[in-house]
């Protein structure tokens, strides 16, 4: 029932989204009508306004198409380590933890602090958490890898210049539950008159069964039973064991591709720097998207970076 619901979650949301974005486009129709005919500035002024939701909502929808892989629907765990550097690199680390934390409230999810580990004088070693959501994990991926800061350390008496390291893991919540779904319209059935041992009815009824899974190209064909009944129940149950230990292999694939990058995820993989001075400056290294306003960033605004990156990486496997 969870897995359901949070189907349920996401496609409710895909509509409503669609329904908002129609209703806007309704309503901004009536308003220019009404601007075309009164020349009133005010209202002209209310309709760039209607506009620029619109726009917003339009780049999400755009976003989230974005979103297509098997595990990007996902809840997610995202975990934070410091880096070298003991109070500088724990208070860094705290801080990306304000930020994620900031960034799920904004999009609306739940987050459950798994584990934290606080640090001696400020900060935290490390901390893990459980991020629930549509897309939790389509969003938060991008944040996979050792993040950068650079600024006049406030535990620093003289006040000089530090750079500090955390790194970043982020991974679904992957279900171990394997669900098979057959649908009479991804089967083709033939029958065809059995052969060798089996009664009276050899050869003089087409009592074997022949099933070809479509969209696996799965064919399993049984004719040891009397009936063609009888061998189309077994043919299904064979069928059924086939997908199941194809979807089992999915979901071991998609294990060793999640540990795959955890163990690339040194500290040489810097992926993004968030400079405090003596200019003020976040920008990430894989896609050159750039803020000069890294207190937004680092607030919770990850939406205009997270989406920078699913791009590139649109544009990566074209």
């Amino acid at each position: 029932m969870q897995k359901i619901n949070q189907e349920k979650a996401i496609l409710a949301k895909s509509v409503e989204d669609y329904e908002n974005l129609k209703k806007q486009h309704e309503d901004a129709n009536v308003m220019l009508e009404m601007v075309q005919e009164s020349q009133d500035d005010e209202l002209f002024q209310e309709l760039k306004g209607e506009c620029q939701k619109m726009s917003a909502t339009i780049r999400d929808l755009e976003v989230k198409s974005l979103l297509s892989q098997r595990l990007d629907p996902m809840n997610t765990y995202l975990a934070i380590n410091s880096g070298a550097g003991g109070t500088e690199a724990q208070d860094w680390a705290e801080m990306l933890l304000r930020m994620y934390t900031r960034y799920a409230e904004r999009k609306g999810y739940r987050v459950e602090v798994m584990s934290i580990n606080f640090g001696e004088e400020a900060g935290i070693k490390s901390a893990t958490l459980n991020i629930q959501g549509p897309y939790a994990y389509g969003y938060l991926k991008a944040e996979t890898g050792v993040h950068r800061l650079v600024r006049i350390s406030p535990f620093d008496a003289n006040a000089r210049r530090h750079t500090s390291f955390a790194s970043v893991m982020v991974w679904p919540e992957v279900e171990d539950e394997v669900e098979v779904v057959i649908r009479d319209e991804d089967l083709n059935i033939d029958t065809y008159r059995s052969s060798g041992a089996g009664g009276q009815h050899v050869n003089k009824t087409d009592s074997a069964v022949r099933i070809t899974h479509i969209p696996t190209g799965i064919v399993i064909a049984c004719q040891n039973e009397r009936s063609q009944h009888a061998n189309r129940d077994r043919a299904m149950k064979m069928l059924r064991a086939a997908l199941y230990e194809l979807e089992l292999k999915k979901l071991q694939k998609d294990k060793e591709d999640i540990d795959a990058q955890k163990k690339a995820n040194e500290w040489g993989s810097q992926i993004r720097s968030y400079v405090l001075h003596p200019y003020q400056l976040v920008k990430d290294h894989r896609t050159s998207w750039e803020s000069s306003q890294p207190d937004l960033v680092l607030d919770g605004e990850l939406d205009p970076v997270i989406e920078a990156y699913l791009k590139s990486q649109v544009r990566v496997n074209a």
